[in-house]
């Protein structure tokens, strides 16, 4: 996904901040640290991760973007403290493309990816010519194309590590793929063979995820650039607050509230900084070499 600065951008604060100060100032209140929190996929285990935070002293203020570009165009202009929404993958697209550096300060969970149907019970079902709708941002598309490989209905014309519709090649796959906004990868489901959609769009449609026909392997070490992470400024990388938020997260109250409000589609994932930098530095370099 292609990203460029834009002015400053209004966010909507769940709670008052006028007589508060985010936590990247170094700003508290009586009742601890105060930190601004962006996510695009506030579920119901938010609230819980809000709750133990203020137990630990943390007043978390919460925004919900709705898009995918807003997290880290906030963050990076001071707006919010900490994000918690993409995998390193997304993140080094974002700061390869901006020239930034947002860094992460610990991971979260990995979310397999999956093909879902209404149409079809199975793989075997889909019929040569099928046609799947696939998210179009570039992270996405990479990894919902390298699951449609992995399934054995679209090949490649090379080896693409992050492959992209014109890598496919359409005379030796099975079925034909069609590029749409991720938003709009479930609501395609009533008019294509199979769709590969993102978790959050899967809750928003009351979509079972273990109703998936095919899924990639979150255990698989090539999927580490699709682990979750928070992140922050690389001023910030290390904050005492908000490295707390990541034991926070691991909380087991959390977690708990996690599985339920994911239908227990995501994979709790403890991963050293140091480790998640440098899956980073990784994927930013594969990047800026394309």
């Amino acid at each position: 996904m292609n990203f460029r600065r834009v002015p400053a951008i209004p966010v909507l604060i769940l709670t008052t901040v006028l007589a508060l100060a985010g936590c990247g100032s170094g700003g508290s209140s009586q009742s601890g640290s105060v930190v601004r929190i962006g996510t695009t996929d506030r579920n119901s285990a938010w609230d819980t991760f809000e709750r133990v935070a203020k137990r630990d002293g943390i007043t978390l203020q919460t925004t919900n973007f709705t898009d995918y570009k807003t997290p880290n165009l906030a963050l990076a202009q001071q707006q919010i403290d900490v994000n918690l929404f993409q995998h390193l993958q997304f993140l080094g697209q974002y700061d390869v493309s901006n020239n930034d550096t947002l860094t992460p300060i610990g991971s979260t969970y990995i979310v397999p990816l999956a093909l879902y149907s209404k149409k079809h019970k199975s793989l075997a079902e889909i019929p040569a010519g099928g046609e799947i709708a696939v998210p179009n941002d570039p992270t996405n598309l990479a990894r919902a194309l390298n699951v449609l490989a992995a399934a054995g209905l679209v090949k490649f014309t090379g080896a693409p590590a992050q492959p992209t519709a014109a890598d496919v090649d359409k005379g030796a796959s099975k079925v034909k793929v069609t590029t749409v906004d991720a938003t709009q990868t479930a609501l395609s489901l009533n008019s294509v063979d199979g769709s590969v959609i993102n978790n959050t769009f899967l809750e928003r449609a009351g979509i079972d995820p273990h109703s998936a026909l095919y899924a990639d392997d979150p255990n698989n070490p090539a999927a580490a650039p699709y682990i979750n992470v928070l992140a922050v400024r690389a001023a910030d990388k290390s904050n005492p607050t908000l490295l707390k938020l990541v034991d926070i997260f691991h909380d087991p109250e959390v977690q708990q509230a996690w599985a339920v409000a994911t239908k227990g589609s995501s994979v709790e994932v403890k991963r050293p900084q140091a480790d998640l930098e440098q899956i980073l530095a990784g994927v930013e370099q594969g990047l800026r070499a394309r």
